[in-house]
């Protein structure tokens, strides 16, 4: 718990002294204190880059690879896209028919369709991208890993560094990505729409406040008083950053209230509305961001399904990569799109497609990346990689790079053993 003093000295009632003071809570149920969380963020590597970043973009369900990045329209009817295709700017390359925004910036993006997890599982194929490694490891997520090598938060902003939006894991009753695992609770995700970010905002023990304009008020006091008082500069170092994160942008980050109206329309809600917060989150400082889409398990009806979400993601994603290269920032933010895995080649009976980990859908841009191009081939029929799989761990390593941190990075497990993050992956070929 952090308390921060101001204002002039007074005596109470019982002539004890006492002065206003503000308190910034426990950061969700875990009970780590925001100043714990920046001490393991002073104690973590410094190898990585640290104005690089990655959006992740969860398409949670397992989205069809077919009507999303490879439509096959030459093949038999029952395996070709049922929602047809759209020409990109890329010669020959054509994208499901959902994507005709997508399709327009193709020479900013990459699409990978050789992509393949060996299980059809959804929450044993989430875990496996997620992590680089089978369901049944005891490993740590990419982003707790991020959160591990750069710390919990950023030096200056006390931005947590990895950020997790929606859902990531199939079911309530499923086994869940594991977060951090032995890495410790310091590098989980940090929810924001979760208690965590309600514990970011100030609450006052002076007084009941009536009203917003108060505590507006009350913080524009304690900002001029600290100015003025040298109360920042009195407290040590890792609560001062506490404090930096509370007075200063880093909470604004998660506000779109603080964005041009004309951005935040061009994006739209949903996804949207989320993608727009990460670049707002990876520019006060943080390093991994997931996102999440849910509806993709499209056992039936697979155009109805594509109608509705497939329109949202090529907003959504199209207005990120867009914004990303207006702001100069399409060097340092990658961003991923993937889901757990992709659907069966062939049509069924209810006119959806089942589990397929055979192959799957991987969409890339940003992050200093060779855009532009398609990596890998699939089959006729879209039913496994003609050309070589691309794997969870090739697509870990192309993220380690991105963000600087070094292929043989390890950490102590709970036995005390050294243990590598990265396995056997390799660059996804062509990228770098």
């Amino acid at each position: 718990m952090l308390e921060v003093q101001f204002g002039s000295r007074r005596r109470t009632c019982d002539g004890t002294s006492r002065r206003n003071f503000l308190r910034v809570g426990a950061l969700g149920a875990s009970g780590v204190t925001l100043a714990h969380l920046l001490e393991r963020r002073a104690a973590a590597q410094t190898t990585a880059k640290k104005d690089a970043a990655v959006i992740w973009v969860w398409l949670n369900g397992g989205p069809t690879h077919i009507e999303t990045f490879d439509p096959k329209m030459g093949a038999p009817g029952e395996f070709r896209s049922v929602t047809g295709e759209v020409a990109t700017k890329l010669p020959g390359v054509t994208l499901g028919g959902n994507f005709e925004r997508l399709a327009k910036i193709a020479d900013k993006m990459v699409f990978v369709r050789s992509f393949a997890v060996p299980t059809s599982s959804h929450n044993r194929a989430a875990f496996w991208i997620n992590t680089g490694f089978a369901h049944n490891a005891n490993r740590p997520s990419i982003g707790s890993i991020v959160s591990r090598v750069r710390g919990s938060n950023h030096r200056v902003t006390g931005m947590p560094t990895y950020v997790k939006m929606g859902q990531i894991g199939f079911n309530d009753d499923a086994p869940r990505i594991p977060g951090p695992a032995w890495l410790g609770k310091a590098y989980s995700p940090f929810a924001p729409s979760g208690p965590a970010r309600d514990n970011m905002n100030l609450a006052t023990t002076v007084e009941r406040l009536e009203d917003r304009r108060k505590l507006l008020q009350r913080l524009d006091q304690l900002r001029r008083e600290s100015d003025t008082s040298g109360v920042i500069e009195g407290v040590d170092g890792l609560n001062r950053q506490a404090l930096t994160l509370i007075l200063g942008k880093a909470p604004e980050a998660f506000d779109l209230k603080k964005e041009d109206p004309a951005t935040v329309a061009r994006y739209g809600g949903g996804l949207g509305a989320s993608l727009l917060t990460a670049r707002r989150l990876c520019e006060a400082g943080c390093g991994f961001v997931a996102a999440s889409l849910q509806g993709w398990d499209m056992h039936g009806n697979v155009k109805g399904g594509m109608d509705r979400r497939g329109p949202e993601v090529d907003r959504a994603v199209s207005a990120l990569v867009e914004d990303l290269h207006q702001r100069g920032l399409d060097k340092k933010i990658l961003v991923v799109v993937s889901g757990e895995f992709g659907r069966t080649p062939r049509i069924n009976k209810r006119a959806g497609r089942d589990h397929w980990g055979a192959l799957s859908t991987l969409a890339l841009a940003g992050g200093g990346l060779q855009v532009g191009q398609v990596v890998g081939q699939s089959s006729d029929k879209a039913e496994v990689p003609k050309s070589s799989v691309v794997t969870p761990q090739d697509l870990m390593t192309t993220v380690f790079h991105t963000l600087g941190i070094p292929a043989e990075t390890s950490f102590a497990d709970p036995s005390g053993r050294p243990t590598r993050m990265m396995a056997n992956g390799k660059l996804i070929p062509g990228l770098v």
